[in-house]
């Protein structure tokens, strides 16, 4: 009969081997992986490309060129978007042409991308982990208190907290609104059924941009969490591991239990 070596090292004077107290557990699919990295790239384009489009609008009177929303509150502006600073610094002016062409190609990939994200959370149960449950909305403002250093100790999750099951829904509701209001946009007379539900061409507009600067945000926000919860966060998206404590609740056997 064969001896377990392993369990013979104390009879050979060497002390045991102590308990491993991390271990890898699979956060995130092959197919999220590369939808999350090919949507990057290409919704930076998309949004550089959109401000070239941009640029060359104005409003009715021509007494706003180039900044034709705002913000502020009735007759009082704080801010028009963009400032002439704004669109030297991106090399903006007179490439309108260009804008269009890279817009309506990369819009395609945007939504075939954004299709075949959400039919493979629909068809792999990864939803379960990214839709808001019930008390995700109070796991949020308990997240949001600790990130601003007003509570300490974060509410017990799986894959994501509360806010970023918030967040990451949100990103997909937006992505589908500015994909909506593009196409009433891009076809004003054929999709005119559109065009009239979300208000006009001109609301279509109005509300495509404010999508489109949502998104901006989202993105510097993400960037920041990203970069504070550090490196094993941050290669989880890359190689689909993250390194996790023995007693944490494994994805893996949640997944498994679906």
């Amino acid at each position: 009969m064969l001896e377990d070596p392993i369990s013979n090292q104390g009879d050979a004077g060497e002390p045991p081997l102590p308990a491993a107290s991390i271990r890898l557990d699979r956060k995130h699919p092959l197919a999220i992986r590369w939808m999350h990295w090919i949507n990057f790239p290409v919704l930076f384009i998309m949004i550089w490309s959109g401000l070239l489009i941009y640029w060359n609008d104005s409003d009715n009177a021509y007494r706003h060129p180039h900044a034709i929303y705002r913000i502020g509150l009735g007759p009082l502006t704080l801010v028009r978007l963009f400032p002439d600073w704004f669109w030297k610094a991106v090399d903006a002016p007179y490439h309108v042409t260009q804008g269009l062409g890279r817009h309506f190609f990369f819009m395609w990939i945007f939504l075939v991308n954004g299709a075949c994200y959400v039919l493979f959370l629909a068809i792999s149960g990864e939803w379960r982990f990214l839709f808001p449950q019930k008390r995700s909305f109070t796991d949020a403002i308990q997240v949001t208190l600790v990130d601003l250093h007003l509570r300490k100790g974060l509410p017990s999750q799986t894959k994501y907290n509360g806010a970023q099951r918030i967040a990451y829904t949100s990103v997909i509701a937006m992505g589908f609104g500015m994909l909506v209001t593009g196409l009433a946009i891009y076809k004003p007379t054929q999709a005119h059924w559109l065009t009239t539900i979300l208000g006009g061409y001109e609301m279509a507009r109005w509300e495509h941009f404010w999508l489109t600067m949502s998104l901006v945000g989202f993105f510097l926000v993400h960037v920041a969490q990203v970069i504070l919860a550090g490196w094993n966060n941050f290669r989880a998206m890359v190689s689909g591991l993250e390194v996790q404590r023995v007693e944490d609740s494994s994805l893996e056997s949640e997944r498994t239990s679906w």
